[in-house]
């Protein structure tokens, strides 16, 4: 799928439809900027302030949205530590200094129902098919933060997500449930140990690169 650009006085967005996966954030809190139901444009970056365009998109957990200023300016920035939020029934939202598959980028929601037509990323393929909980028992000790740093996320030829750096893991309500420098993460969905990969991915063929 196509990016759309659309430039305004002073700020750019750029929206990417092979990410999203519809939460909805941008028309609901600025349906100004964002027009859901319109025939042609859509998009009005100048409907807003700079700094309310930003926030729109610090919310987008797809990374779908991203906005720049005209003049090249950087005006978002990683969010903090690394994190990986498992979302009920649906995707990894990651956010932070992320790489995923070689791209660079601030935020992505990452497939794990196996379903998805846009692998590595999330394409609301398990809406209504995937139940899987995104809530997890607290463990018994918390590691200590790794030093900061990037994050690369390697989807792995017919398995799971490689994920190397720093990084938290979340229940999908913020609680963190392990804090490390490498995990594997079910992209199958049928682990029986998710959000980890337990080999299943072997016995029922999983195909994907």
């Amino acid at each position: 799928m196509s990016i759309e650009v659309v430039d305004g006085t002073t700020h750019r967005i750029r929206f990417d439809a092979g990410k999203c996966i519809h939460a909805r954030n941008c028309v609901l809190s600025k349906p100004n900027v964002f027009k859901a139901n319109v025939v042609g444009a859509w998009i009005d970056p100048d409907a807003a302030t700079g700094e309310e365009l930003v926030a729109v998109a610090e919310r987008c957990p797809s990374g779908a949205i991203v906005v720049e200023r005209i003049d090249g300016t950087n005006v978002e920035t990683p969010s903090g530590r690394n994190a990986v939020a498992v979302l009920e029934n649906g995707p990894y939202a990651v956010r932070g200094q992320v790489t995923v598959a070689g791209a660079a980028t601030l935020r992505a929601t990452l497939c794990r129902c196996g379903q998805s037509k846009n692998k590595p990323y999330c394409d609301s393929s398990h809406v209504g098919v995937f139940t899987a909980t995104g809530e997890f028992p607290a463990p018994a000790e918390l590691a200590a933060w790794e030093a900061p740093g990037a994050l690369e996320v390697t989807p792995l030829p017919n398995g799971p997500l490689k994920v190397a750096g720093a990084h938290e893991i979340t229940c999908g309500t913020g609680r963190a449930v392990k804090r490390g420098t490498t995990a594997f993460l079910c992209r199958c969905g049928a682990s029986a140990t998710k959000p980890f990969c337990d080999g299943t991915h072997r016995s029922i063929g999983f195909v994907a690169e």
